[in-house]
């Protein structure tokens, strides 16, 4: 009984620490922590869900319509009827609007996505076959970090999210990630974030976010790149700014970029 109880009491202490993981049976995003996710669920659930919503409404009760007026024992004698321009007119111009109306705010989120504010701190992710490598070009950091296997999880780490090493950012700062595959096509995905960019190899392609809230957030590779594919997970921890620059401290000793004996650089030359 004692040691449920320290588990519980571990578990609901850790909650701030280990934010916004999947859970069973979940419909919708995850929680937001960035303005780019609060915009796309803004899109999602207050443009795009009611559009849809409307128009698969309306579909339906035509089709009904359609099966109830116009049954067999009720219309012996079909209607001949070939055209109508009014509703040629309305069926085509209604859907141009529609799709006005969804092309503005989604121009807009794009745009917003792809053009990267003055960057506080940079991170290179490297995809592999199947892990994520990491670069801090600035602090000249750079590590592997690979998923933690089932049978070595610490309580409070989730299976097959958990990583060896996290990725760690200040909270409240610009963050630019340059993504590049050092072998196939993979994805670079945090979803509280609304950040996924591929990760193709011979060229490098950039994203950003700006996590408002502490936490350790997790993704996943979203391409299709093998076998292990579903074991590649992302772990990235949101820490204060006074606790990033303890970590960059040791993480230049412990992790430090020397070309002579680092895997990450060896594999750029």
């Amino acid at each position: 009984m004692k040691k449920i109880i320290s588990t519980f009491l571990f578990l609901l202490l850790s909650t701030n620490a280990y934010a916004e993981l999947p859970i069973n049976w979940q419909l919708g995003f995850s929680t937001s922590v960035t303005s780019i996710m609060d915009d796309i669920r803004v899109l999602h659930d207050y443009i795009l869900l009611p559009i849809i919503t409307v128009i698969c409404v309306f579909v339906l009760f035509l089709i009904l319509y359609a099966v109830y007026k116009f049954r067999e024992n009720k219309n012996p004698n079909p209607s001949t009827t070939s055209h109508n321009t009014m509703i040629e007119i309305l069926w085509t111009v209604i859907p141009c609007i529609i799709l006005v109306v969804i092309a503005v705010p989604s121009f807009k989120l794009l745009y917003k996505q792809d053009v990267i504010p003055k960057a506080d701190v940079t991170i290179k992710a490297i995809g592999y076959q199947w892990y994520w490598g990491y670069e801090y070009p600035d602090q000249k950091i750079a590590f592997e970090a690979v998923m933690i296997e089932t049978k070595d999880l610490k309580p409070g780490q989730p299976r097959l999210l958990a990583t060896d090493k996290n990725i760690v950012v200040p909270v409240n700062k610009v963050v630019k990630v340059l993504i590049t595959a050092n072998d196939v096509l993979h994805s670079w995905t945090i979803p509280a974030f609304g950040v996924k960019r591929d990760a193709v190899p011979g060229r490098i392609n950039e994203t950003w976010f700006k996590a408002e809230k502490e936490g350790i957030y997790y993704g996943q590779c979203s391409e299709l790149c093998g076998i292990k594919h579903a074991f590649m997970p992302i772990a990235l921890e949101v820490v204060s700014e006074e606790k990033y620059k303890e970590w960059v401290e040791m993480a230049k000793v412990k992790y430090a970029m020397y070309p002579e004996n680092n895997v990450l650089v060896k594999n750029e030359k």
